[in-house]
């Protein structure tokens, strides 16, 4: 049976460490996509003299 296993597969660790990774890397580009400050410094207020909706 143990003949059966494909010799390119990774162990449930390996899959959990590169999970970690992955979960990781991505946390921290959406804090950085979504981040307040950054965001409020990035929009800028419809000019006064003129119609904000169109």
């Amino acid at each position: 049976m143990k003949d059966t296993i494909n010799k390119s597969s990774i162990t449930r660790k390996e899959a959990i460490e590169k999970m970690g990774k992955y979960a990781g890397i991505t946390a921290l580009g959406t804090f950085m996509i979504l981040n307040p400050q950054t965001s409020q410094a990035q929009s800028l207020p419809p000019d006064p003299g003129t119609d904000p909706f169109g």
